[in-house]
């Protein structure tokens, strides 16, 4: 996956640390000590995600955000804070953040998150394309209306999204981790059989009565849907 990242981060040792874990992992890094040199950045190139801190010098974490949501930049971002709480995180949703991870935190679940945003920004970068296909299953993404065969399928909101995230990675299989936070907006497992009652749902409605079957459970791995 990779690409190129900004991280945000007056914390000389933590910034060195999370340039470097990402550094490894074959990103482009690019850093910013406070927080005007962070607005310039974001505004002056293209990043396929930006970890920022809440609390910056010069200029507030979540002010930066807001300006360069209000310069109409989409670039997906993380907020790192030592605010942890409720309010602290909505805060942040609310200034537009993608996600929000609180202090202290580890290198592996913040570069799941940052991956996570990139798949989810990946499925919206395709979001032009507003019809989806698989053999004789189709999507209007506008008109939010499914067929198979010309059969109109009744989807309910939950179960629309998820098909339309299979549609996206059309032949390729997206293990239950993708869904979860694609689909459910979860970081976490959530112990619950969500996921399967979802998938067996969608599956009575668009392959039941049909020769070809189209939604795989790929055994150990997730699901994919395919029309071999």
């Amino acid at each position: 996956m990779a690409g190129r990242i900004l991280v945000v981060e007056d914390d000389e040792r933590l910034a060195e640390f999370v340039c470097r874990g990402f550094s490894e992992q074959g990103y482009t890094v690019d850093r910013a000590a406070d927080g005007r040199d962070g607005l310039f950045h974001a505004t002056d190139r293209s990043y396929d995600a930006m970890v920022l801190d809440r609390m910056l010098p010069g200029m507030d974490g979540l002010a930066v955000l807001k300006a360069i949501r209000a310069g109409g930049v989409t670039t997906p971002v993380i907020v790192l804070s030592a605010l942890g709480d409720t309010d602290a995180r909505i805060d942040g949703l609310n200034s537009g953040a993608d996600d929000y991870l609180a202090k202290p935190f580890s290198f592996a679940e913040l570069l799941a998150r940052v991956q996570a945003l990139q798949r989810r920004g990946g499925g919206e970068a395709q979001a032009t394309t507003a019809i989806l296909r698989c053999a004789d299953l189709e999507m209007d993404r506008l008109a939010r209306v499914v067929r198979r065969g010309g059969r109109k399928v009744q989807l309910q909101p939950r179960e629309f999204r998820l098909l339309e995230y299979l549609l996206l990675h059309s032949g390729e299989v997206v293990t239950r981790t993708m869904l979860l936070e694609a689909v459910w907006d979860y970081h976490f497992d959530p112990g619950t059989n969500v996921i399967d009652v979802h998938i067996s749902r969608l599956r009575r409605k668009i392959d039941d009565g049909e020769a070809q079957p189209l939604l795989q459970t790929v055994r150990g791995a997730g699901y994919r849907l395919a029309a071999d």
